[in-house]
Order: structure tokens, then C-alpha cells, then sequence
């Protein structure tokens, strides 16, 4: 759907321009001329309101004018600088969460052009720990988000709730590269988000300098996902290919990421998540009359950087 909406106002934005350019450069000279005709016919004596009904421009000229401008800034900043999106699921919770509008910043990797996102300028790559907007590789009309965890070359292993990385090496020396490490975990609350009526844990989670929340279901069983394949590893590990990301939700147990359906081809990135900019309370209570998509509250605790 972004991307049908993409189209659309690069058609709206080139429709209006043009018809406007049209009117400049065809139609408007030749208003000119029926009033310096119709001038000429009344000796000078024509009402300035005949005047101005004569150079007045169509309704579509006039309206194309008037919106051009307009879309064309929207086109400009959605397609190459920032893009609003909203949260609809808890798969990145606590990090975001349902209701949570956020801005998307689309220079980060790479300006694209907004029909068929292909690279313009080179910017940069997502480091490990951005929360990142991507097309989903099994359906790209869909955005997804997510946390990039492995980077080109990377090895990933997750086991027993435990996140491992080794990072890429191109030492031709490999006993001088780094090895395989667990990520480290520090245990920060617990019960403060329920998954249901159970109540999760919520832990502190750091690649190098970068810290981050994540949340843990206790007793929800690790080999309930069906995890993604990948030929010469095992089921739980994964080697990131060149020019891929692999990218996991916040919410481990609840949220289909890339151990269930693969990489991130870099082609299909969006932009990096950099801003909640409003964040809107739901009811979760059935018994509540009023519809489940109107809000209740406005979570102003909420707006700010997104780690």
C-alpha cells in the first residue's frame, strides 16, 4: 500500500505540474490576446471585472496551480527525506509499541528514487542496533520493521533465548579474528508488559555501545517457531550473505522476523526509524464502547528519539 501511494503522488505531482506548465506557456497567452482584443473593441473602456474574467484560467488550470507546489514539497520530503509510519503490531515492543507514530528517515541508506527505488546517491549501510523499515521479502508491498542484528558476513545463533554473534572477518589471518559471543542480557523489570495474562521480562540488551530493550516470555517455548533454514547451518544458526541484513524484533517471542523467513536484501530498505512523534493509547478492555481504533489517551512520555 506505501508503495501504491508512492506512485500516486509522483502521478499527482507530475499531472498537476504539467498541466499547470501548459496553461503558462498555452493557454494564458492567448487570455492575453482576447483582452487586448476585447480592449481594443471598447475603445479602452472595458470594466476591470470583465478584465479579470477574461484572464481567469480554467477551474483545472487554477486548481493544478494551486496544488502543485504543495505536492510536490510532500513528494519530495516523504520520497527522500523523512516518512511517517504507524505501529501496528507489538513485535517491537518495549522499543514500540501499538499506536506509536514514528518518522522514518529515508537518506540513511541510500536515496532511492519513490517508483522503482532504485539508488540515486549512495548514503550509508544500517549499523547493528538501528530499527530499521524494510520491504518484507516474501511480500513487498508490505513494510515491515525491525532491529538489525547481523551485518554482511556475520554469524548469528540464537538458542535458548540467547542471542550470538560473530562478527565478519576479512583477516587473512582468521585465528586473529573474533569469535563467537553471547550477547549480553541485564534482567530490568519484570511483569511490566503481559503477553496475554502472563507477564514477560524486559531486558537490557547491548551490541558494543549501543543498548537497547528487549522482552522475554518465560514460558512461552522456543520451538514454537519454525525457523528458517539455511543450507550448511544448523537449524538455529545463520550466516549472513553479502549485501543482506538479518533483523529480529524486539519482542522475541512474538514477532516473525528474520529467523523465521530469512535476510533483508539490502535493495529492499526503506530508512532507519529515528523518531516517535506522537503515540496514541488504545482500550484493551472488551467491555469499553467505544470502537477498539479510537484512542483513549495520548502517550506524551513516549515522544522522542527511538533507541
Amino acid at each position: 500500500m506505501a508503495g501504491y501511494f508512492a506512485i500516486f503522488l509522483v502521478v499527482l505531482t507530475l499531472v498537476s505540474g504539467l498541466i499547470w506548465l501548459i496553461d503558462i506557456l498555452v493557454f494564458a497567452p492567448k487570455r492575453k490576446v482576447k483582452v487586448a482584443t476585447a480592449q481594443a473593441a471598447a475603445a479602452g473602456g472595458l470594466p476591470l471585472s470583465a478584465i479579470e474574467e477574461l484572464e481567469k484560467p480554467s477551474y483545472l488550470a487554477e486548481t493544478a496551480k494551486e496544488i502543485f507546489p504543495l505536492i510536490l514539497a510532500i513528494t519530495i520530503i516523504r520520497s527522500f527525506l523523512y516518512e511517517p509510519f504507524q505501529i501496528p503490531s507489538g513485535s517491537m515492543m518495549p522499543t514500540l509499541l501499538v499506536g506509536d507514530f514514528i518518522l522514518v528517515e529515508k537518506f540513511s541508506y541510500d536515496v532511492k528514487d519513490p517508483v522503482w527505488r532504485k539508488p540515486l546517491i549512495t548514503t550509508g549501510r544500517p549499523e547493528r542496533g538501528d530499527v530499521i523499515v524494510f520491504k518484507y521479502p516474501e511480500q513487498p508491498t508490505i513494510d515491515f520493521i525491525k532491529r538489525t542484528v547481523g551485518l554482511p558476513g556475520d554469524r548469528i545463533i540464537y538458542k535458548n533465548k540467547q542471542l550470538f554473534i560473530q562478527p565478519a572477518c576479512a583477516a587473512a589471518d582468521k585465528s586473529t579474528c573474533p569469535g563467537l559471543e553471547a550477547v549480553p542480557l541485564t534482567l530490568q523489570a519484570e511483569g511490566e508488559f503481559m503477553d496475554g495474562e502472563l507477564p514477560t521480562k524486559r531486558y537490557s540488551e547491548q551490541f558494543g555501545e549501543h543498548k537497547h530493550d528487549i522482552l522475554q516470555h518465560p514460558f512461552k517455548a522456543e520451538d514454537l517457531m519454525q525457523y528458517y533454514k539455511q543450507p550448511g547451518t544448523a537449524i538455529e544458526e545463520f550466516i549472513v550473505p553479502e549485501g543482506h541484513y538479518f533483523a529480529m524484533g524486539d519482542n522475541r517471542d512474538n514477532s516473525r522476523d528474520s529467523r523465521a523467513w530469512g535476510f533483508v536484501p539490502e535493495e529492499n530498505l526503506v530508512g532507519k526509524a529515528v523518531f516517535i512523534w506522537m503515540s496514541f493509547e488504545f482500550s484493551e478492555d472488551p467491555d469499553n464502547w467505544l470502537p477498539s481504533w479510537v484512542p483513549v489517551g495520548v502517550r506524551f512520555e513516549r515522544l522522542g528519539k527511538i533507541n
